[in-house]
């Protein structure tokens, strides 16, 4: 199946490509994509892949769905296009990083910055309704999402995993803690930040990390 995905992520993932569930998951959000107004628009389904290149991965975030609401998803996890009002978890996100780094709220909710420094903001589902949370789940997306963890953790080492909430956290289970850092609070939604996720100094920690193990740090700002 020829996939419209970066060129280093269409070599690691080609076998997955070819696998039954996969299959039938393209047709499925294709299908979807022609009778339903579905997000992010369909060019911009692999954007977190293709902002950030395999061999350039240093950090990995895990989110869940993407925005169901119009203009808000374009691919990336937590992050809204310009222009486009802060949702309620990406404003915590930045108070955090305000509260551990120092660094003020930024204009823009734009996180391609991010990709391009090598952070990979990754929804665990890649598709979504409109006004639907979660209604592209259990199609095979996970398997999909599943499948790059794996290959991260196998393939590379030093990496930083982010994991905020049960969900995540459940995701990355599998991953080895003697070759990479893995950072867990709970989600930085308005419901559970102030019991653990304000204060986790993750961003801080990832870059002393990355510092100690010879990898450029992120600019979070």
């Amino acid at each position: 199946m020829d996939v419209k995905i970066e060129t280093s992520w269409k070599s690691k993932l080609k076998e997955e490509f070819e696998k039954e569930y996969f299959i039938k998951l393209s047709e499925f959000v294709k299908d979807e994509y022609k009778a339903k107004t579905i997000y992010p628009p369909g060019s911009l389904i692999f954007n977190a892949f293709n902002l950030c290149p395999f061999q350039n991965v240093k950090v990995v975030i895990i989110g869940q769905d993407p925005y169901h609401g119009p203009g808000q998803a374009h691919g990336l996890c937590f992050s809204v296009r310009e222009g486009v009002d802060f949702p309620p978890s990406l404003i915590n996100i930045f108070k955090e990083i305000e509260l551990d780094l120092e660094l003020s709220r930024p204009e823009s909710g734009n996180l391609e910055r991010w990709a391009a420094q090598g952070v990979l903001l990754l929804n665990a589902t890649l598709t979504v309704q409109a006004r639907q949370a979660g209604s592209h789940q259990k199609k095979g997306w996970e398997q999909f999402t599943d499948s790059v963890i794996s290959t991260l953790n196998k393939e590379k080492q030093n990496i930083v995993f982010f994991l905020w909430g049960a969900y995540a956290q459940k995701k990355g289970e599998s991953i080895d803690r003697s070759k990479h850092l893995v950072l867990e609070s709970v989600h930085p939604s308005p419901l559970s930040a102030s019991r653990g996720f304000f204060g986790n100094k993750h961003f801080s920690r990832c870059n002393d990390y990355l510092r100690e193990n010879g990898i450029e740090p992120i600019n979070w700002k």
